[in-house]
């Protein structure tokens, strides 16, 4: 039997009819970009999530980076970032000059520590940039808290976790703001790169508007120095067309995560994913950890099951960041976390029989090791 990690086709295979309508209805409009589909793609998203504000951006990386733009951050400034995570988030902070400081993640969560967030923040700290990582939300209650004492910004990294909740609330709807990434592997993935950014705040998201296309929302009278970061028409229409089928598709994915907490539970050296209380992840991936990863990788390869590392390089040891002066030590629990977890296949469209193929080939090799 064979499990990809990751097929995108079968998502247009079950909504075939819908996503062709989509395409056609575009191209018989004439219109391309920045009009109706986006502005109903942006009001259907904002409502599913509960925002006053959803804006259609490029991807999730200049989401992130066009917020920080229009908060004024820039050059002298800090943003703490977690450790562990895609370098999307840091390079969002180093794209606009400021300085990204990493602060290590909590250890059976891997979402951003709380508890060590206090002694990173010093008088050049103008915002928090969590990462909702692997498809379940960072502790927002109490993020916000350590901003709001300190007069801090807070902006989710929301590219993982269309649809997960914290404490009842939707990811997205969390913080000040949230950099949101429509990339096609995501929860809610378009047809190339798409990106949003959420908010309830009035001010920032008409700001947005002009940032993202040239510092503009009047032609030719540009008011800021902004950037071309569209949202095209016809990937609007895709993801309008996608976006009734998100919370089906992923609770297909909670079954399946199920499944493997049922059939993995107890083997080895084996870690499974923790989950609080208080957290609904959407299980945009089923990440594993062994001091063995390597040799598992190959066994479930050899047994037809495609596995992936999110992520193998910690940002502060990527030659992105040489400069920066970090080395192997700084940030412990990031170089531990790189080399140890696995993602296995988790989606949709994966069948239970294909889980179970998973996890009795994972099961064969604890065995036998």
């Amino acid at each position: 039997m064979k499990v990809p990690i990751l097929e995108l086709k079968p998502a247009y295979d079950e909504l075939r009819n819908d996503l062709d309508a989509a395409y056609r209805r575009v191209m018989e409009s004439g219109w391309l970009l920045l009009g109706k589909e986006l502005e109903a793609f942006e009001a259907e998203y904002a409502a599913s999530i509960g925002v006053r504000h959803c804006v259609g951006v490029a991807n999730g990386l200049e989401a992130m980076q066009l917020v920080l733009m229009a908060r004024g951050i820039g050059p002298g400034d800090e943003v703490i970032v977690p450790s562990h995570g895609y370098i999307a988030t840091w390079l969002a902070v180093t794209h606009v000059g400021a300085k990204p400081i990493p602060c290590e993640s909590d250890p059976q969560t891997y979402n951003l520590d709380p508890n060590r967030i206090e002694t990173l923040i010093t008088p050049r700290t103008k915002a928090i940039l969590p990462i909702h990582l692997y498809g379940q939300t960072a502790d927002m209650p109490a993020i916000n808290a350590i901003a709001a004492k300190h007069g801090l910004f807070v902006l989710e990294d929301a590219a993982q976790s269309h649809g997960a909740r914290c404490h009842g609330g939707q990811a997205g709807a969390l913080g000040h703001a949230a950099g949101v990434s429509f990339y096609p592997s995501k929860n809610l993935g378009a047809m190339a790169d798409a990106g949003a950014v959420t908010t309830h705040d009035d001010a920032l998201a008409e700001k947005l508007r002009h940032l993202r296309n040239y510092g503009s929302k009047i032609r030719y009278q540009n008011d800021y120095p902004g950037m071309n970061s569209r949202l095209s028409e016809l990937q609007a229409a895709f993801l309008r067309a996608k976006l009734p089928k998100l919370a089906e598709w992923n609770a297909r994915r909670a079954l399946l995560a199920r499944d493997y907490f049922d059939r993995l539970r107890g083997i080895g050296d084996l870690v499974l994913p923790h989950v609080p209380a208080w957290a609904e992840p959407v299980w945009h991936l089923f990440v594993v950890r062994t001091a063995r990863r390597e040799s598992l990788q190959k066994h479930l390869a050899a047994a037809g099951v495609g596995t992936q590392i999110h992520y193998p390089v910690p940002p502060h040891l990527s030659r992105a960041y040489a400069d920066a002066g970090w080395k192997h030590g700084d940030f412990p629990l990031a170089e531990k976390l790189a080399g140890e977890v696995l993602s296995l296949p988790i989606g949709p469209h994966i069948s239970r029989e294909q889980v179970a193929h998973v996890c009795a080939s994972v099961r064969g090799f604890f065995t036998q090791a």
